[in-house]
Order: structure tokens, then C-alpha cells, then sequence
């Protein structure tokens, strides 16, 4: 996991909008001045993995083989302090609504990537925003790759 989780870093360096980047351990948890990381960010969090048997192999370790699903959430955060609201100023808007320019990119990015030899790549499943009351935009995207011979 640790390889896949820096692999995941270490493509989404290639996001210049990006300004803190890591894995999720709960930063966003902290409140105000608290929060633990620089804005626009992006957290990597392994969420599930299902496997299922398919053999064993006595060359390997572990000696019983697998195939496996796993989920990766990628969090984009932005702290957003700006109006958006229909009247407001363009350019205001424009900043506002710069978190979904990120996404877009941290998917471009992501969106086929292979982080480990044996992991297909990348294929979102999922986006959910998240309603928070302390100014944070948070965006959830949840993508799956199948692991092979694991």
C-alpha cells in the first residue's frame, strides 16, 4: 500500500494548483487556524479492498494468492472565503469556483494511472461534496483498481 499511496504523491505533483499534498489522516478533523495543511490541498486515503482466492503459488509470498479491488479517495480541499453568489463579481466567482478546475485536473491526472505493477489503473467511481461549516470545500473522489496476484 505504502507504494501505491506514494505513487499516487508523487502523480499528483503534476497538479501546479496543488499546494499541499499527502495522505489523509484526518487534517481536515481540525478546526480554524488548526488545520495541518496549505490550500488548495489533496489527501490520499486507501479506503476498502475486497479480494477473493485464486490459487496458490509456492514461489510467492503469502503462498495463497488473491485478486483484489481497491478504493482510493482523493479529498481536494479549498479554504473558501469567497461570494459566489449570482450577483457577485465575475472574477469573484471565478475563484470561488476554482476547486472544480482542480478536481478536473487531479482527474486528468489520475484517471487511468497505474500506481503499482501488479494494479490496473485508476477509474473514478465516485465524486460526494462534502457540507461543512467552517469555510472548507471539500470534494471526495473515490476511484477503484483491480490488484492482480497480490
Amino acid at each position: 500500500m505504502n507504494e501505491i499511496l506514494e505513487n499516487i504523491e508523487n502523480v499528483l505533483c503534476q497538479v501546479a494548483d496543488l499546494k499541499y499534498i499527502n495522505e489523509n489522516w484526518g487534517q481536515l478533523n481540525f478546526y480554524g487556524s488548526e488545520v495541518p495543511v496549505q490550500w488548495p490541498c489533496a489527501l490520499i486515503r486507501h479506503t476498502t479492498a475486497q479480494y477473493s482466492n485464486i490459487g496458490k503459488d509456492r514461489q510467492a509470498k503469502p503462498v495463497n494468492r488473491q485478486e483484489g479491488i481497491l478504493n482510493i479517495e482523493i479529498t481536494v480541499a479549498y479554504l473558501k472565503l469567497t461570494n459566489t453568489s449570482k450577483r457577485a463579481p465575475a472574477l469573484q466567482k471565478k475563484q470561488g469556483f476554482r476547486i472544480w478546475e482542480t478536481v478536473e485536473k487531479v482527474h486528468e491526472v489520475l484517471q487511468g494511472f497505474s500506481a503499482a505493477a501488479n494494479l490496473g489503473g485508476l477509474v473514478r467511481t465516485n465524486t460526494n461534496n462534502v457540507l461543512r461549516d467552517d469555510g472548507v470545500q471539500e470534494v471526495r473522489i473515490t476511484y477503484t483498481a483491480g490488484a492482480h496476484d497480490c
